[in-house]
């Protein structure tokens, strides 16, 4: 399941981003007035929409959600699906009975002759999701597809064979499917955020610091180069690419295609923090780290440059701060404003009584591995 936090800026600015929120009843004029500059910005990048026509087309699909409902409730079992046709800007709407084609076109939507009604197609996609258990390795999934009036099962190359069988025994109406080949494997997808537990596969738990691309920074001690990492669900998730402890406590992992690195902090809460820029604080900033034992605290920034003698040796070049942590919150964020600051290293005390907890400045480690800081 792909997890999404909520980004919250800086206490009133987060209130006016909730009071900006359309209402889901708007009408499409007001949900053209509505779209964010980041909606429409995507809506360029993704579909080579100007503003103007991503605008026109936000109101033209709210139009024909509308008219989708209605023309389902009035064509009851001749309803055989509909579709909106980006190029022309109308939707289009299957019917069974072409009797009934001057009902749509009434509505203002075009009409196409199907054989099969959506209840039809919706049922056999039911009779195949029954069956789930006893669907063969190569069938990797099936969708209704109104474009093409048919349930597709899509299966993995030269599987063919073993996706007819499946719907046979399924007891579906094989007139209904289409069988297609595809090399696609289905995958689950996973954000990752700073402060999020990982855990190493040579044993332990640690906290992401901070999304980069292509994977994240965290504390060297936690993993050498090779180390293999899993996610805070268990699920794998990429290997230690470089790593110096000690001396400095520094480490990037390499993430595999099943994670994204977003540019924010979980707070945990439910909410997260944006990620900006990497812009060094100064002494006596507030500051707040997240971890994965023990969340999100907050305290300042105390002294720079600080040489810490560990058991396992010294590191040199710290941040010193009035932050607590505890076992687990290493490598997880620091965090000042939406400036990213570091990676959690080691400390004294806890969070019940208070401490102290040091952090690996989080330009070092961008500029000995030359990476680029993932932000939002």
């Amino acid at each position: 399941m792909k997890r999404t936090l909520v980004a919250v800026a800086l206490l009133t600015v987060a209130g006016a981003s909730v009071a900006a929120l359309p209402a889901l009843a708007a009408a499409p004029a007001d949900l053209a007035a509505a779209a964010s500059p980041g909606m429409l910005a995507a809506m360029e990048r993704d579909l080579g929409l100007s503003k103007d026509a991503a605008l026109a087309r936000i109101a033209a699909e709210d139009k024909a959600a509308r008219t989708e409902d209605r023309l389902r409730a009035t064509l009851s079992d001749a309803f055989g699906g509909s579709w909106f046709d980006a190029a022309s800007g109308t939707l289009v709407v299957g019917v069974t009975d072409a009797g009934k084609a001057s009902a749509v076109r009434a509505d203002g939507a075009r009409a196409a002759v199907v054989r099969h009604s959506a209840r039809k197609l919706d049922a056999t996609a039911d009779t195949l999701d029954r069956s789930l258990a006893a669907a063969p390795a190569g069938v990797t999934g099936w969708y209704v597809d109104v474009r093409r009036n048919t349930v597709t099962v899509t299966a993995a190359p030269g599987a063919t064979a073993q996706a007819k069988s499946f719907v046979a025994r399924a007891g579906a109406d094989r007139a209904a499917v289409t069988v297609v080949e595809s090399a696609e494997t289905p995958r689950t997808l996973y954000n990752l955020y700073g402060g999020d537990a990982y855990y190493m596969g040579s044993g332990g738990r640690c906290s992401v610091g901070f999304s980069v691309q292509g994977g994240y920074v965290t504390a060297g001690h936690c993993g050498r180069v090779g180390t293999s990492t899993t996610g805070s669900n268990r699920v794998a998730q990429g290997t230690f690419r470089g790593s110096s402890f000690p001396g400095d406590d520094l480490a990037v992992v390499a993430v595999n295609s099943s994670w994204t690195p977003q540019g924010m902090v979980n707070r945990y809460d439910g909410y997260g923090v944006s990620v900006r820029g990497s812009q060094e604080a100064p002494v006596g900033s507030s500051v707040c780290r997240s971890g994965s034992t023990t969340g999100w605290h907050c305290g300042t920034i105390q002294s720079k440059n600080q040489t810490v003698r560990y058991a396992e040796g010294a590191v040199y070049g710290l941040t010193r701060t009035s932050v607590c942590a505890e076992p687990g919150d290493s490598g997880g964020s620091f965090i000042s404003g939406n400036q990213a600051q570091g990676v959690t290293s080691g400390g004294s005390g806890d969070c019940t009584s208070g401490g102290t907890t040091y952090f690996q400045p989080v330009n070092e480690i961008l500029n000995r591995y030359g990476l680029t800081l993932v932000t939002r």
